[in-house]
């Protein structure tokens, strides 16, 4: 069974008083263990695709299930459950609590999850130490450098063990070096058996992934196995 699957999926959007067709009856399969990079120009629907899949948003029409759950006919409290448990994310901004440090960013999941705090604690060192940052876990994010706060928020996407990891533009704040380490970083990840789609429009990015979904003015241009 496919982790996730997108039938015939569209998203209009009001604006004054034109309907905007941001995803035009879009149908798409994902496989557990799957590396797939999704790519588009600005306005293509690349942004409204990548919100549906994270359940950030709902279709106008059509049918989305995400590791057997029926999350097109979802509620916004059944999204935001699902959210947490089945979707790690990982920003371009980090977007980490300032004040808090590596260790207690890392545990925020655990906490909405209900996790007691003494496991919460032991899950959340485990998450940090696989991404290369057990010597840091106590350091505050002004105290990182930009690839360590990145590998933060991908400690913290990993942390509830979620189905899918969905990354947007994950290298965007990095230069080239400290880019390529988070993509090596995803690279084992996925090697681990972890379901990745990374959202960017850099082709050299999108070419470390396995699959590439060009998307252009609302529909899939091309689906490419790249390795």
């Amino acid at each position: 069974m496919s982790l996730i699957r997108l039938h015939k999926i569209s998203r209009r959007y009001k604006m004054g008083g034109e309907i905007v067709h941001a995803l035009r009856e879009v149908s798409l399969d994902i496989q557990r263990g799957d590396y797939v990079a999704i790519m588009g120009p600005s306005g293509s629907g690349k942004s409204t695709l990548m919100n549906l899949i994270g359940c950030l948003d709902t279709p106008t029409s059509g049918e989305y299930e995400l590791n057997g759950n029926r999350v097109s006919e979802m509620n916004d409290n059944q999204l935001a459950e699902i959210r947490n448990r089945e979707i790690g994310f990982i920003f371009q901004t980090f977007n980490l609590l300032p004040r808090s440090d590596a260790l207690r960013n890392v545990e925020l999941p655990l906490v909405y999850a209900g996790i007691a705090s003494h496991e919460r604690r032991q899950i959340a060192m485990e998450a940090l130490a696989s991404v290369g940052l057990a010597d840091r876990v106590h350091h505050k994010p002004n105290e990182l450098s930009g690839g360590q706060r990145q590998r933060v928020a991908v400690a913290r996407a990993l942390v509830n063990k979620p189905a899918l990891l969905l990354a947007d533009e994950p290298t965007g704040n990095l230069d080239s070096k400290t880019g390529a380490e988070i993509m090596a970083l995803f690279d084992q990840l996925s090697l681990h058996g972890n379901t990745i789609i990374v959202v960017t429009h850099e082709e050299d990015i999108a070419r470390q992934s396995r699959r590439i979904i060009r998307i252009r003015d609302g529909l899939i241009a091309t689906d490419e196995k790249v390795r």
